[in-house]
């Protein structure tokens, strides 16, 4: 399916359908200054796709993901987002794109429904009875009702990640972007947010493109994995095709050996 056609999705929120939308990088390249961040990187993600990002810290991950939301704009090339300019404001008002940070990004000073309904408060897109009824769901889809007057300091890790992704599911997102989900979680709440992607996308097919260094992530929850190496995406594919990765950079990368004789940190630049 072309990137700029939608596909049927149903909102988690009501039974309106809401159309999921694709993302085409086209040979985008961004500097700062005459540092090189991301050179010629080009693919497309199909709407509803989970499409996963992974690559060495460093490499351009999480300016890409800025290129998309558009909080950055391309020093050459383009990103398009349902066949809209990503770098035009009008472009997030007429698609609905939520951001899942990597810390969070909540308030400490609010409570997790307070969190929750800020985005729709303040632009005003729903009367008070709409908006809890639109927290509510959202927290039942996380299970989190329980932490509803809970306010961040008294959230474990995992629980901040699955608040961050009602908040954003609130906004009823045709694109959802993750930054590094599972960062700093144990295995089981890895597992789980991983699973709590999957799920957004099998239930309401929402578009998901997640920068993650979680192999486990990639492997069994991704429709197709991205390689971003020093700024330039080195293999796109299904994730099957890393479980025996034919490239060394990558083998390297997934399944790092330890080599006490030989150590990497010796080899690193000052």
């Amino acid at each position: 399916m072309p990137t700029g056609s939608t596909s049927s999705t149903r909102s988690p929120f009501t039974d309106n359908e809401s159309p999921a939308v694709g993302v085409e990088l086209d040979k985008l390249s961004k500097s700062f200054g005459d540092f090189v961040v991301l050179k010629d990187v080009s693919f497309k993600v199909e709407p509803g796709e989970i499409f996963v990002l992974m690559g060495p810290s460093g490499s351009g991950k999480s300016v890409l993901l800025k290129h998309i939301v558009g909080l950055e704009a391309p020093t050459s090339g383009r990103v398009l987002v349902d066949g809209k300019d990503a770098s035009d404001p009008t472009t997030r008002e007429q698609v609905r794109m939520a951001l899942v940070f990597q810390a969070g990004a909540l308030f400490n000073s609010l409570s997790v429904y307070d969190n929750l309904a800020l985005y729709l408060r303040e632009h005003r897109i729903a009367s008070e009875s709409a908006i809890r009824e639109k927290v509510e769901r959202a927290l039942q889809i996380l299970s989190l009702e329980n932490a509803s007057a809970k306010f961040p300091s008294e959230l474990s890790g995992g629980m901040k990640k699955r608040v961050a992704i009602a908040r954003a599911l609130v906004m009823e997102p045709q694109l959802m972007l993750y930054d590094e989900p599972t960062s700093e979680l144990d295995p089981l709440m890895s597992a789980t947010i991983s699973e709590i992607i999957a799920t957004l996308k099998d239930e309401y097919h929402v578009t998901s493109i997640v920068v993650s260094h979680d192999r486990d992530l990639a492997l069994n929850i991704s429709d197709r994995v991205g390689i971003l190496m020093g700024g330039q995406l080195i293999h796109v594919g299904p994730p099957a095709e890393l479980r025996q990765p034919t490239d060394p950079r990558i083998a390297d990368f997934l399944n790092p050996k330890v080599d006490l004789k030989n150590p990497r940190f010796k080899k690193l630049e000052t």
